[in-house]
């Protein structure tokens, strides 16, 4: 073995770790440590765990052999798949994979029984083998649908230890003993590994969990105890986790006591609430009636549809509830009073701007004054004069045997909402004082500056209502007695979750019956209506803590400055805040606001700033600060180690001003590779987003050679076809490996292992060359680099059905065709993937030959869809032989689908046509598949057809 280039430096698997993060991501509330609390960002638990056994694994001459046996120790080879299999297929389902599959249809009256539309594996069968077996044919997508993930599978059969032993040199019976011996091997201890801007704690809680020691720090205190808890919490033994379930009921129990003396959650009928549903309402100042701002009358769907309606009142207007509305009544309750433009009045049907409501205006500097009341710091609720003032307009109630309903409040209601504002107003200064709810002031930032400007809110305490104050502080007060470190941060971070769900920024979905929480996106969304959970609506949220797993705890977490780090580490492992990044500083003071007190009892060596003056920001210093903190992490860790950065962004330009600050870092680039690792489904990310993150290669640099940039550029194409070269012998037609943005990114990353190879180049000024990649990326001589190696990139990704002697005489819109007709085989309607070919083989104009160019439903036009129209943006393409070949099959089709007539254009049209053929029969071989691929077959049907038709003829065809 060469213990001098690691694993994750030579390949990667992208595509199965892609999916299997993608599937990570999709489990929302199943993902291993969300559990413990709200961080924004975490990375996938298997991306960090195949990073770091990358990193460790050693490369060999045999690369299929190195891949086989890193597959096999993360589970994600075929025998791993049938061991992390759980979900069962049902007979019918298997009927369906035997018949799809020629090989096995065969078996098809011997392994099933139809009886109409039912299918029952025949007498005297085994399920399990047949299930075993049509199993293994599935791909990799559909076989992971019955799994349960890699982080979650915790033993390895006995065969596949014995293989990955026999191949490493080890004889390890588990991970934890695998990873201390390859430790061993290799650097002659168990290594720490170290994450800096630990966050949620992914890293340091998979590092840990994998047996590594451990240094975990962070600038937020937030996020050091989340990191603690994934830790300390996640890896918590028996006892301790009794300890966690005593103390949770215990403190539920009193909270629940004094809630139910008070009565304040119980109507009447001895009915508990569920959840209460609150709005603005303003003053309308066209015709100065009082209107219930409501974006939708829709109360909810789910239990059984139910809205409510305005009924004037003389200057306001009453809100009443209906349940078993109808359709017409639900269609007309689906417009609200108020839009993103502003408030629409019910009663004068004018518009009215938000910004006018708010009385929003300029100085005569142009600076923007709110013009809404800022609130006190010790109130709680608006002021009668206020702009906007708040009520409560509906509340679900559960009997107490279990039947829910909706109902407007009547009177006990609104007794029992003033003796909460009673008890609130009496208390807060007293609760200030003590710590029990916020007094913090909310400082003015890029996300915290709408508190004001939309509310007027200036601390902390004003995002919550009064109920949502009493019960948080009645949390408080039973952590704050408590001792034990653990319990109080098992009860800091249960009081996290409850603010979380329970502020006046959750939003009411009607769909679910239920408030959402406060942080479903990276930002403060103040609502015009919001819902409030009742005390049994948040016990789920107080219980829920994260699956217990064996951990090493033998590791530090600190709240440090990345540029303040003194450990030392043989692996680095970094998620950095990155150009657009989160503003983590402002979004966690709404939980610090909380935590204040509790952190300094649990914590007192910790201190409770969110230190937003050393927050690393997308500003002009942010370069400047990352070259701080990766010097200095290259400072403290051995000549021999290694770090992976991981980041996320999809332009060159910032591509390679990271490259420039780990460059000027004293870290040289040996690898990127690009994992997808964002879900589609978020809600919120609408577009060509970017849904993959970098992993970044590094090593220290310790050389001082110095060359001429005149003289690398060799080396840089020599190094991009080398490394394509290699991807593409692991490739596998029915399984890929790599998409064309992994063999884009190797070509960045090949171009800038030669140059950070080199301590200087004389011909750069590296300090120049970053302001330029961050200021003018078109004048910067490193992304001129990055985008030519790009474009040796693309001429080397021939498609695999494509003969290399025949790719290079195709021109480049013809190259850019086929390419985005390979993409869509794969199912990739990113319209930013035909963006990027198009730069890739310079192919100007090329919307005329898109059928969509709508973001995600991005595709090609089909021979029928082009027909006879001219291509007269892509010259290149309207007269080259693909063209000639698609207006053949149009041809075909338009004259009784007859194949002949197709051949006989194409002859006609090409006096060369038997010089040509070997390349037309290329040409039609990879269109004719399109009609057996599900994505493509509704389109692409009766093209496909006519090229298979067409195919056979021109096979056939002689002199």
């Amino acid at each position: 073995m060469d213990n001098q280039m690691s694993f994750i430096e030579k390949q990667f698997p992208v595509s199965k770790i892609s999916k299997e993060s993608y599937k990570e991501r999709k489990s929302s509330q199943g993902q291993t440590i969300t559990g413990l609390g709200k961080w924004w960002g975490r990375k996938p638990l298997i991306l960090v765990r195949a990073a770091i056994l990358g990193c460790l694994m050693p490369s060999s001459d045999n690369p299929k052999a190195d891949m086989d046996i890193f597959l096999k120790i993360l589970s994600m080879d075929n025998e791993g798949l049938l061991d992390r299999k759980q979900k069962t297929l049902s007979a019918k389902a298997l009927f369906e994979i035997a018949q799809n599959n020629k090989h096995f249809r065969q078996y098809l009256n011997d392994w099933f029984e139809l009886d109409g539309a039912r299918v029952k594996i025949r007498d005297g069968q085994d399920k399990n083998d047949i299930e075993t077996r049509l199993f293994k044919t599935l791909g990799y997508d559909e076989k992971i649908k019955h799994c349960i993930r890699p982080e979650q599978h915790v033993a390895l059969r006995k065969d596949s230890w014995n293989a990955i032993n026999h191949y490493l040199g080890t004889n390890a019976k588990s991970l934890n003993e695998l990873i201390e011996q390859l430790s061993i091997k290799r650097y002659g201890r168990r290594i720490a590994v170290g994450d800096c801007f630990c966050g949620g704690g992914s890293i340091p809680f998979e590092a840990a969990r994998m047996g590594f020691d451990t240094y975990a720090s962070d600038l937020n205190p937030i996020a050091g105890l989340l990191t603690w808890a994934s830790i300390n919490i996640s890896g918590a033994d028996k006892k301790e986790l009794k300890e966690i379930e005593d103390f949770q009921n215990r403190v539920y129990k009193i909270v629940n006591e004094e809630i139910c003396e008070l009565g304040i959650e119980h109507n009447e009928r001895g009915d508990r609430a569920l959840s209460y549903l609150y709005c603005v309402e303003t003053t309308c100042p066209e015709c100065g009636i009082v209107v219930p701002l409501l974006p939708s009358l829709v109360v909810g769907i789910r239990a059984g549809k139910v809205v409510a309606k305005l009924v004037p009142d003389g200057n306001r207007y009453n809100i009443t509830i209906h349940p078993d509305a109808n359709a017409m009544e639900m269609k007309e309750a689906s417009n609200g009073t108020v839009t993103p433009k502003g408030l629409v009045c019910p009663n004068c049907e004018k518009m009215t701007p938000i910004s006018v409501l708010r009385k929003d205006r300029n100085d005569e500097n142009g600076n923007s004054i709110y013009g809404l009341r800022q609130w006190g710091k010790n109130e709680f609720e608006p002021r009668n004069t206020d702009v906007y003032r708040e009520r409560l307009y509906a509340i679900r109630y559960e009997t107490t045997d279990g039947n829910r309903y909706y109902r407007a409040p009547n009177e006990r209601d609104l007794d029992n909402e003033e003796k909460v504002r009673k008890i609130v107003a009496g208390n807060m200064i007293f609760w200030q004082e003590k710590g029990l709810v916020p007094s913090m002031a909310i400082e003015s930032g890029m996300e915290t500056e709408r508190l004001f400007k939309e509310r007027g809110w200036t601390h902390w305490n004003h995002l919550f209502s009064a109920r949502q104050l009493l019960l948080l502080s009645l949390f408080e007060r039973q952590v704050m007695n408590e001792t034990s470190v653990l319990l109080k941060a098992v009860g800091i971070l249960g009081i996290n979750k409850i603010a979380d769900f329970g502020s006046k920024l959750c939003r009411w979905n009607p769909n679910c019956d239920k408030t959402e929480q406060t942080f479903y996106n990276q930002a403060f969304n103040t609502m015009m209506n919001y819902g409030v959970r009742s005390l049994s609506m948040l016990s789920t949220l107080w219980f829920r803590i994260s699956e217990q797993y064996p951990i090493n705890k033998q590791g530090t977490v600190t709240l440090n400055d990345a540029r303040s780090v003194t450990s030392t580490c043989h692996l680095w492992i970094t998620d950095p805040p990155y150009a657009d990044a989160v503003n983590y500083h402002e979004l966690s003071e709404f939980f610090l606001a909380w935590d204040k007190k509790l952190l300094i009892e649990a914590f007192p060596e910790w201190y409770t700033d969110s230190k937003r003056i050393l927050a690393v920001r997308g500003d002009d210093h942010f370069s400047h600060t990352m070259i701080e903190i990766y010097s200095n992490l290259a400072d403290h860790m051995p000549d021999d180690g290694m770090q992976v950065v991981m980041f996320t962004h999809s332009d060159p330009a910032v591509w390679a001003q990271l490259a420039l600050i780990m460059w000027k870092s004293g870290l040289r680039v040996t690898a990127a590779w690009n994992i997808a690792t964002e879900t589609d489904a978020s809600g919120l990310k609408d577009g060509n987003y970017v849904k993959g993150t970098v992993l970044l290669v590094l090593r220290k640099q310790t050389g001082d050679d110095m060359a001429f940039l005149d003289e690398i550029n060799s080396d840089i194409r020599a190094e991009v076809r080398n490394q394509i070269s290699s991807m593409l012998e692991l490739e596998n037609k029915e399984e890929p490996n790599f998409s064309d943005p992994d063999f884009v990114l190797a070509a960045y990353a090949a171009s800038l292992k030669v140059l950070t190879s080199y301590k200087t180049i004389e011909d750069l000024d590296l300090d120049y060359e970053l302001n330029m990649a961050i200021n003018n990326p078109t004048q910067s001589s490193i992304v001129k680099i990055i985008e030519a190696a790009k474009k040796i990139a693309y001429d080397c990704v021939i498609p695999l059905d494509f003969e290399s002697y025949l790719w290079k005489d195709l021109s480049n819109a013809e190259k850019f065709y086929i390419k985005g007709l390979e993409s869509e085989k794969h199912g990739n309607y990113q319209n930013s993937t035909y963006e990027e070919f198009a730069r890739g083989f310079n192919t100007v104009g090329y919307s005329q030959m898109m059928a969509s160019q709508k973001a995600n439903m991005a595709r090609l036009k089909t021979p029928v869809e082009m027909a006879g129209r001219t291509i007269s943006d892509v010259p290149d393409f309207e007269n080259s032989l693909l063209r000639t070949v698609f207006m053949g099959i149009y041809t075909g089709i338009k004259e009784d689908e007859n194949p002949s007539r197709a051949l006989g254009y194409i002859k006609n049209e090409l006096p060369d046509y038997w010089d040509k053929r070997d390349m037309i029969k290329q040409l039609l071989s990879f269109i004719k598949d399109g009609k057996d691929i599900d994505n493509m077959s509704p389109h692409w049907e009766q093209s496909a057809t006519m090229a298979d038709l067409l195919h056979s003829l021109v096979t056939n065809d002689s002199i």
